[in-house]
Protein backbone atom coordinates (compact mmCIF):
# COMPACT_ATOMS: atom_id res chain seq x y z
CA UNK A 1 0.00 0.00 0.00
CA UNK A 2 1.46 3.67 -1.11
CA UNK A 3 0.43 4.91 2.60
CA UNK A 4 2.82 2.83 4.28
CA UNK A 5 5.32 4.96 2.94
CA UNK A 6 6.63 7.21 5.67
CA UNK A 7 8.95 9.85 5.30
CA UNK A 8 9.94 10.67 8.42
CA UNK A 9 6.81 12.60 9.63
CA UNK A 10 6.51 12.62 13.29
CA UNK A 11 2.94 11.86 13.78
CA UNK A 12 1.32 12.60 16.76
CA UNK A 13 -1.84 10.55 17.19
CA UNK A 14 -5.46 11.80 17.17
CA UNK A 15 -7.95 10.05 18.88
CA UNK A 16 -10.72 10.21 16.07
CA UNK A 17 -10.52 11.65 12.65
CA UNK A 18 -13.61 13.32 11.12
CA UNK A 19 -13.82 13.17 7.38
CA UNK A 20 -16.42 14.62 5.43
CA UNK A 21 -18.07 15.29 1.81
CA UNK A 22 -17.78 19.03 1.45
CA UNK A 23 -19.52 18.51 -2.28
CA UNK A 24 -21.57 21.25 -4.22
CA UNK A 25 -25.12 19.60 -2.92
CA UNK A 26 -27.17 20.84 -0.22
CA UNK A 27 -26.43 17.22 1.50
CA UNK A 28 -22.93 17.83 0.82
CA UNK A 29 -22.98 21.20 2.74
CA UNK A 30 -24.83 19.36 5.74
CA UNK A 31 -21.81 16.95 5.57
CA UNK A 32 -18.93 19.38 5.88
CA UNK A 33 -20.99 21.92 8.61
CA UNK A 34 -21.47 18.27 10.77
CA UNK A 35 -18.30 17.87 10.69
CA UNK A 36 -17.29 20.92 11.54
CA UNK A 37 -19.96 21.18 14.58
CA UNK A 38 -18.55 18.12 16.04
CA UNK A 39 -14.81 18.94 15.96
CA UNK A 40 -15.87 22.40 17.49
CA UNK A 41 -17.64 20.40 20.06
CA UNK A 42 -14.70 17.86 20.88
CA UNK A 43 -15.82 14.64 19.32
CA UNK A 44 -13.22 14.29 17.21
CA UNK A 45 -11.18 16.34 14.80
CA UNK A 46 -11.97 17.26 11.85
CA UNK A 47 -9.26 16.49 9.13
CA UNK A 48 -8.63 17.47 5.67
CA UNK A 49 -10.30 14.45 2.55
CA UNK A 50 -8.86 16.45 0.00
CA UNK A 51 -4.99 15.54 1.54
CA UNK A 52 -5.84 12.06 1.39
CA UNK A 53 -6.79 12.07 -2.13
CA UNK A 54 -3.69 14.12 -3.57
CA UNK A 55 -1.57 11.63 -1.38
CA UNK A 56 -0.19 14.47 1.26
CA UNK A 57 2.46 12.32 3.17
CA UNK A 58 2.04 13.28 6.59
CA UNK A 59 -2.04 13.66 6.49
CA UNK A 60 -1.92 9.96 5.10
CA UNK A 61 0.43 9.41 8.50
CA UNK A 62 -1.52 11.16 10.87
CA UNK A 63 -4.82 9.48 9.05
CA UNK A 64 -3.18 5.70 9.83
CA UNK A 65 -2.10 6.63 13.30
CA UNK A 66 -5.90 7.71 14.37
CA UNK A 67 -7.62 5.77 16.49
CA UNK A 68 -10.77 6.03 14.97
CA UNK A 69 -12.15 7.79 11.78
CA UNK A 70 -15.34 8.91 11.12
CA UNK A 71 -16.45 9.51 7.44
CA UNK A 72 -20.05 11.61 7.15
CA UNK A 73 -21.07 11.46 3.20
CA UNK A 74 -23.60 13.58 1.75
CA UNK A 75 -25.06 11.32 -0.54
CA UNK A 76 -24.80 7.69 -1.59
CA UNK A 77 -22.31 8.52 -4.10
CA UNK A 78 -20.21 7.67 -1.30
CA UNK A 79 -17.09 10.08 -2.80
CA UNK A 80 -15.39 10.32 0.89
CA UNK A 81 -15.79 6.77 1.80
CA UNK A 82 -14.66 6.09 -1.93
CA UNK A 83 -11.64 8.25 -1.13
CA UNK A 84 -10.59 7.00 2.00
CA UNK A 85 -10.77 3.71 0.26
CA UNK A 86 -8.64 4.17 -2.65
CA UNK A 87 -6.21 4.99 -0.37
CA UNK A 88 -5.97 2.18 1.42
CA UNK A 89 -8.24 3.31 4.59
CA UNK A 90 -11.06 0.10 5.47
CA UNK A 91 -11.52 0.29 9.09
CA UNK A 92 -13.19 3.49 9.69
CA UNK A 93 -17.28 4.46 10.96
CA UNK A 94 -19.07 5.56 7.85
CA UNK A 95 -22.19 7.52 7.93
CA UNK A 96 -24.06 8.67 4.72
CA UNK A 97 -26.69 11.26 5.41
CA UNK A 98 -29.05 9.59 2.61
CA UNK A 99 -29.26 6.75 5.53
CA UNK A 100 -30.68 9.25 7.84
CA UNK A 101 -33.42 10.57 5.37
CA UNK A 102 -32.17 13.62 3.85
CA UNK A 103 -32.60 13.51 0.07
CA UNK A 104 -30.29 15.40 -2.07
CA UNK A 105 -31.24 18.55 -3.63
CA UNK A 106 -33.98 18.71 -0.79
CA UNK A 107 -32.16 19.16 1.82
CA UNK A 108 -31.51 22.81 2.68
CA UNK A 109 -28.45 23.10 5.45
CA UNK A 110 -30.56 25.53 7.87
CA UNK A 111 -28.86 24.82 11.98
CA UNK A 112 -31.56 22.55 13.38
CA UNK A 113 -30.97 20.00 10.55
CA UNK A 114 -26.86 20.08 11.07
CA UNK A 115 -27.92 19.89 15.32
CA UNK A 116 -30.08 17.14 14.35
CA UNK A 117 -27.16 15.01 11.97
CA UNK A 118 -24.69 16.04 14.76
CA UNK A 119 -26.99 14.53 17.64
CA UNK A 120 -27.53 11.20 16.06
CA UNK A 121 -23.92 10.78 15.43
CA UNK A 122 -22.98 11.54 18.66
CA UNK A 123 -25.58 9.26 20.09
CA UNK A 124 -25.58 6.09 17.41
CA UNK A 125 -23.26 3.53 17.65
CA UNK A 126 -21.76 1.32 14.85
CA UNK A 127 -24.00 -1.33 15.57
CA UNK A 128 -27.03 1.27 15.06
CA UNK A 129 -25.68 2.45 11.77
CA UNK A 130 -24.99 -0.68 10.52
CA UNK A 131 -28.71 -2.13 12.00
CA UNK A 132 -30.49 0.90 10.22
CA UNK A 133 -28.75 0.04 6.53
CA UNK A 134 -30.04 -4.10 7.44
CA UNK A 135 -33.65 -3.31 7.61
CA UNK A 136 -33.92 -0.69 5.33
CA UNK A 137 -32.25 -3.09 2.88
CA UNK A 138 -35.05 -5.64 3.56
Amino acid sequence: MLRQKKRGYICVPDKKLIFACSGGSDTGEIADRVARKLDKEGFGKMFCLAGIGGWINWIINKTDSASEILVIDGCMLHCAKKTLENSGFHKFMHICLADLGLKKGSSPAYEELIDMVVSKIKGTSVHEIVQEKVSKAL
